[in-house]
């Protein structure tokens, strides 16, 4: 063998593999990390099963334990995501019980169906507890028509699906705890109300009503594979918060089909269930579903449509005519959807960014007043929880005017002043990171014009604050400029005054779209 390989620092494997990883950047360095770890997480449930002489369906049940187990349970803390992993079987095994027994009675199994499908939504009120449960509590009850459940086979599913959460929960806990040591990772709480006013209430209604039609639909297409267009009506519910999102993510969940069903003909049906390469192709499509979920839901729809084919090859019921079939119940699922947000409680785009919007210029405000209060001396924690905050909130605000900003939105003159707001708010988000880095030097000292600059920055929060019903815009014809309370720019050696001018000023900026026009983020 070459030295170089022995060698510190030598091109062995592991010192290359380290170096691509670090190459990727922080973010994508951390999402390649957590894709491996699912692979390994998931690959190491499917051995246990399989050593453990467990038949091929439960082995599949296990390993989607195991990847609803790595995918879903989001709680901030290490300790929280262990409880709600610990949960996830006394959810799962009463609703796979019930689907096992009335899989043979239609009109009863369909009516828990629809009975799980608003639990499931309603518990998103809980936060990513609440929605990690909710979301195992459905797909138990999918995996049951997926695979057929039946009352004698309950044992060997029960018992694949603890041994898949074992090694989930070891391997996410234990072989490769990415999480621990790590700061708390900041949750954003839902946005509240009472019966119908909180969003998730309408927003389990609506489910209902879509997953309602999806159920109808697809059994006139199909007796057998009727499942799958309530699961594609489902999952576009799934963190959206309005009309909007839920069109736009009904889009994406379409074209990620279309292009993973033909990756299927091109991959799956020739490969016809050979099991070498379809746990290789397996486990491609696990690392691209938790790789690309965050950046882009048609890409993950991509994979986890390939991914379905391959099970269906190795499950020995794979043909081209099947793939159609999934396209066709997709598109009723996407359809009913579509109505459903249109039709029940609507939420309209408008309604969700403004409050999104109105957290995240507060989440600002408070960013400002805990540094300023640590430049001045003070004994708090600083802004740096609420910096993560405000990165989170800004990602709600994207997501939220991610309808007008997209390219076959014909809405122009909304779309330029959404990608405005956003723009504005990135430039907040800059000033304040900005700031807490100045807050965070040792050699920081307080200056008496840093109460007066967050005085400001106060100010032009709580104007941006103001009902638009109750706002008061210029007069035509009147020149009053957009940064007019603005004063003037600190001298450029002061850090923390550089940022709190810059932030003051971009508020007052992102005070004339959304003044002016108070639907801009509609």
């Amino acid at each position: 063998m070459d030295k170089s390989l022995r060698k510190p620092g030598g091109r062995t494997p592991a010192h290359l593999l380290r170096r691509t990883v670090a190459a990727l950047g922080p973010e994508r360095s951390h999402r390649a990390r957590v894709s491996a770890r699912a692979v390994i997480g998931i690959g190491l449930a499917v051995a246990v099963c399989a050593v453990a002489g467990l038949p091929l369906q439960a082995t599949v049940a296990g390993g989607l334990v195991a990847l609803l187990a790595l995918f879903t349970v989001a709680d901030p803390t290490v300790r929280a995501q262990g409880r709600t992993t610990a949960l996830l079987p006394a959810v799962g095994a009463p609703v796979l019980t019930l689907a096992a027994f009335l899989h043979e009675q239609p009109p009863a199994r369909d009516a828990a169906f629809l009975a799980v499908v608003f639990a499931g939504v309603y518990a998103r009120r809980w936060g990513p507890r609440g929605n990690a449960l909710g979301i195992f509590a459905f797909m138990q009850f999918f995996a049951a028509q997926f695979l057929g459940m039946e009352p004698d086979r309950l044992p060997e599913t029960f018992t694949a699906g603890l041994l898949a959460l074992a090694a989930a929960a070891l391997t996410r806990f234990v072989l490769w705890p990415l999480e621990r040591g790590a700061a708390p990772q900041p949750a954003v709480a839902p946005v509240g109300g009472r019966g119908l006013a909180r969003p998730t209430t309408r927003q389990a209604f609506q489910a209902l009503a879509a997953c309602g039609f999806a159920l109808a639909a697809g059994q006139a297409l199909s007796l057998d594979r009727w499942y799958w267009a309530v699961g594609a009506a489902w999952w576009i519910f799934v963190n959206t918060a309005s009309r909007g999102e839920t069109l736009v993510r009904g889009f994406r969940r379409v074209l990620g089909t279309v292009t993973g069903l033909a990756a299927g003909l091109l991959v799956a049906v020739p490969v016809d269930g050979a099991a070498a390469p379809t746990l290789a192709v397996v486990a491609c499509c696990v690392f691209g579903i938790f790789y690309t979920a965050p950046l882009s839901y048609s890409w993950m729809m991509f994979f986890v449509t390939l991914m379905v084919g391959m099970l269906y090859g190795l499950l020995g019921v794979l043909h081209p005519g099947l793939l159609g079939l999934r396209l066709e119940e997709t598109a009723v699922g996407a359809l009913g959807a579509v109505l459903a947000v249109a039709l029940v409680l609507p939420v309209t785009t408008h309604a969700a960014t403004e409050v999104w919007i109105r957290r995240a210029v507060h989440c600002v405000h408070e960013c400002a007043r805990e540094a300023a209060d640590r430049l001045a001396g003070g004994s708090g924690e600083g802004p740096e929880p609420r910096v993560a905050e405000l990165e989170l909130l800004l990602g709600r605000v994207r997501l939220s005017v991610a309808p007008l900003v997209h390219p076959l939105s014909p809405l122009r003159a909304r779309k330029a002043r959404a990608r405005q707001v956003l723009a504005l708010l990135d430039d907040c988000a800059r000033q304040i990171r900005g700031l807490a880095e100045a807050a965070a030097d040792p050699a920081a000292s307080h200056d008496a014009r840093l109460t007066a600059a967050c005085e400001r920055v106060e100010a032009a929060v709580h104007r941006l604050a103001v009902p638009a019903r109750a706002r008061i815009t210029p007069a035509r014809g009147s020149a009053v400029p957009v940064a007019a309370a603005a004063a003037e720019p600190p001298p450029s050696g002061d850090r923390a005054l550089v940022h709190l001018h810059a932030l003051e000023d971009a508020l007052h900026q992102l005070a004339a779209p959304l003044h002016t026009h108070p639907r801009a983020a509609a």
